[in-house]
Protein backbone atom coordinates (compact mmCIF):
# COMPACT_ATOMS: atom_id res chain seq x y z
CA UNK A 1 0.00 0.00 0.00
CA UNK A 2 1.04 3.14 -1.01
CA UNK A 3 1.83 6.10 1.85
CA UNK A 4 0.22 9.35 2.08
CA UNK A 5 3.67 11.42 1.07
CA UNK A 6 3.38 8.34 -2.40
CA UNK A 7 -0.06 9.58 -3.02
CA UNK A 8 0.32 13.64 -2.34
CA UNK A 9 2.83 13.09 -5.19
CA UNK A 10 1.11 11.31 -7.85
CA UNK A 11 -1.68 13.46 -7.01
CA UNK A 12 0.67 16.35 -7.60
CA UNK A 13 2.62 14.89 -10.50
CA UNK A 14 -0.73 14.08 -12.09
CA UNK A 15 -2.14 17.69 -12.16
CA UNK A 16 1.36 18.91 -13.48
CA UNK A 17 1.08 16.81 -16.31
CA UNK A 18 -2.05 17.51 -16.82
CA UNK A 19 -1.65 21.27 -17.24
CA UNK A 20 -4.06 21.97 -15.01
CA UNK A 21 -3.53 23.90 -11.57
CA UNK A 22 -6.43 22.96 -8.98
CA UNK A 23 -9.19 25.63 -8.24
CA UNK A 24 -9.08 26.20 -4.67
CA UNK A 25 -12.03 27.71 -3.08
CA UNK A 26 -11.70 28.68 1.19
CA UNK A 27 -12.97 26.93 3.92
CA UNK A 28 -16.23 24.39 4.10
CA UNK A 29 -17.60 24.57 0.45
CA UNK A 30 -15.90 24.46 -2.62
CA UNK A 31 -17.43 26.86 -4.70
CA UNK A 32 -16.88 29.29 -7.91
CA UNK A 33 -18.29 32.85 -8.52
CA UNK A 34 -20.62 31.43 -11.82
CA UNK A 35 -21.66 33.74 -13.92
CA UNK A 36 -22.92 36.71 -11.53
CA UNK A 37 -21.03 37.60 -8.13
CA UNK A 38 -24.48 38.54 -6.87
CA UNK A 39 -25.61 36.23 -3.93
CA UNK A 40 -24.47 32.98 -2.72
CA UNK A 41 -21.42 31.49 -4.51
CA UNK A 42 -22.38 28.25 -6.44
CA UNK A 43 -21.38 25.13 -5.94
CA UNK A 44 -20.49 21.89 -7.87
CA UNK A 45 -20.09 24.16 -10.74
CA UNK A 46 -23.88 24.48 -11.17
CA UNK A 47 -24.36 20.69 -11.41
CA UNK A 48 -27.80 19.25 -9.86
CA UNK A 49 -26.83 16.94 -6.95
CA UNK A 50 -29.67 14.87 -6.40
CA UNK A 51 -29.91 14.06 -10.49
CA UNK A 52 -26.42 12.09 -9.36
CA UNK A 53 -28.88 9.65 -7.12
CA UNK A 54 -31.59 9.71 -9.30
CA UNK A 55 -30.47 10.14 -13.34
CA UNK A 56 -27.31 8.45 -12.43
CA UNK A 57 -25.37 10.98 -14.33
CA UNK A 58 -23.90 14.58 -14.02
CA UNK A 59 -26.72 17.43 -15.36
CA UNK A 60 -26.27 20.71 -14.88
CA UNK A 61 -28.42 22.73 -13.41
CA UNK A 62 -30.23 26.53 -13.91
CA UNK A 63 -31.01 29.21 -11.62
CA UNK A 64 -34.37 29.14 -12.23
CA UNK A 65 -34.40 26.34 -9.90
CA UNK A 66 -31.90 27.20 -6.61
CA UNK A 67 -30.99 26.98 -3.16
CA UNK A 68 -29.06 27.95 -0.73
CA UNK A 69 -27.51 25.38 1.52
CA UNK A 70 -23.96 26.11 4.16
CA UNK A 71 -23.47 29.21 2.52
CA UNK A 72 -23.48 28.41 -0.88
CA UNK A 73 -25.96 27.79 -4.19
CA UNK A 74 -27.11 24.94 -5.61
CA UNK A 75 -28.63 24.92 -8.97
CA UNK A 76 -31.06 22.08 -9.77
CA UNK A 77 -32.66 20.24 -13.60
CA UNK A 78 -36.05 20.63 -12.03
CA UNK A 79 -38.43 21.85 -9.11
CA UNK A 80 -38.56 18.42 -7.83
CA UNK A 81 -35.21 17.59 -7.36
CA UNK A 82 -35.10 20.99 -5.53
CA UNK A 83 -37.90 20.02 -3.55
CA UNK A 84 -35.74 16.42 -2.53
CA UNK A 85 -32.62 18.38 -1.85
CA UNK A 86 -34.27 20.98 0.43
CA UNK A 87 -36.34 18.13 1.95
CA UNK A 88 -32.88 16.34 2.84
CA UNK A 89 -30.09 18.72 1.97
CA UNK A 90 -27.81 15.75 3.77
CA UNK A 91 -28.29 12.97 1.61
CA UNK A 92 -27.93 15.10 -1.50
CA UNK A 93 -24.90 17.58 -0.67
CA UNK A 94 -21.60 15.91 -1.79
CA UNK A 95 -18.91 15.33 0.86
CA UNK A 96 -16.39 16.92 2.29
CA UNK A 97 -18.41 20.38 1.08
CA UNK A 98 -17.45 19.42 -3.06
CA UNK A 99 -13.96 18.73 -2.62
CA UNK A 100 -11.79 16.40 -4.04
CA UNK A 101 -12.68 13.41 -2.07
CA UNK A 102 -9.24 11.65 -2.70
CA UNK A 103 -7.33 15.21 -1.93
CA UNK A 104 -9.21 15.24 1.45
CA UNK A 105 -7.97 11.85 2.07
CA UNK A 106 -4.30 13.26 1.69
CA UNK A 107 -5.08 16.50 3.51
CA UNK A 108 -5.77 19.04 1.24
CA UNK A 109 -8.79 20.72 -0.55
CA UNK A 110 -8.84 20.53 -4.61
CA UNK A 111 -11.27 21.40 -6.58
CA UNK A 112 -14.33 18.72 -6.96
CA UNK A 113 -15.01 18.24 -10.63
CA UNK A 114 -18.53 16.55 -10.87
CA UNK A 115 -17.75 14.71 -14.09
CA UNK A 116 -15.36 12.34 -12.28
CA UNK A 117 -17.63 11.33 -9.43
CA UNK A 118 -18.93 8.27 -7.43
CA UNK A 119 -21.74 7.20 -5.23
CA UNK A 120 -20.82 5.24 -2.05
CA UNK A 121 -22.92 4.22 0.78
CA UNK A 122 -25.41 6.94 -0.29
CA UNK A 123 -23.08 9.76 -0.36
CA UNK A 124 -21.81 11.75 -3.24
CA UNK A 125 -18.03 11.67 -3.69
CA UNK A 126 -16.09 14.16 -6.17
CA UNK A 127 -12.68 14.13 -7.51
CA UNK A 128 -10.46 16.60 -9.21
CA UNK A 129 -9.97 14.83 -12.54
CA UNK A 130 -9.97 11.01 -14.10
CA UNK A 131 -6.43 10.13 -12.45
CA UNK A 132 -7.35 11.35 -9.21
CA UNK A 133 -11.05 9.54 -9.28
CA UNK A 134 -9.16 6.11 -10.35
CA UNK A 135 -7.04 6.36 -7.18
CA UNK A 136 -9.71 6.79 -5.37
CA UNK A 137 -11.94 4.11 -7.20
CA UNK A 138 -8.62 1.84 -6.48
CA UNK A 139 -9.33 1.97 -2.90
CA UNK A 140 -12.90 3.98 -2.10
CA UNK A 141 -13.08 2.26 1.36
CA UNK A 142 -9.60 3.46 2.64
CA UNK A 143 -9.65 6.94 0.71
CA UNK A 144 -13.17 7.58 2.28
CA UNK A 145 -11.58 6.36 5.75
CA UNK A 146 -8.86 8.80 5.44
CA UNK A 147 -10.93 11.73 4.50
CA UNK A 148 -13.66 11.48 7.26
CA UNK A 149 -10.37 11.97 9.71
CA UNK A 150 -8.68 14.56 7.64
CA UNK A 151 -12.17 16.25 7.34
CA UNK A 152 -12.38 16.80 10.46
CA UNK A 153 -9.37 18.67 11.37
CA UNK A 154 -9.22 20.34 7.76
CA UNK A 155 -12.65 21.07 7.39
CA UNK A 156 -12.16 25.04 8.79
CA UNK A 157 -9.21 25.52 7.35
CA UNK A 158 -8.70 28.02 4.44
CA UNK A 159 -7.14 26.61 1.52
CA UNK A 160 -4.15 28.59 1.68
CA UNK A 161 -3.48 27.44 4.82
CA UNK A 162 -3.31 23.46 4.24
Amino acid sequence: MKSTKTHLASLLAALALAGTSPVLAADEVNVTSGLTTEGAPLAMHGYDPVAFFTAGRPTEGSAEHAAVHGGATYYFASEENLDAFEASPGKYAPAYGGFCAFGVSVGKKFDGDPRFWKIADGRLYLNLNQDIAEKFLADVPGSVAKADRNWTKIEHTRVGDL
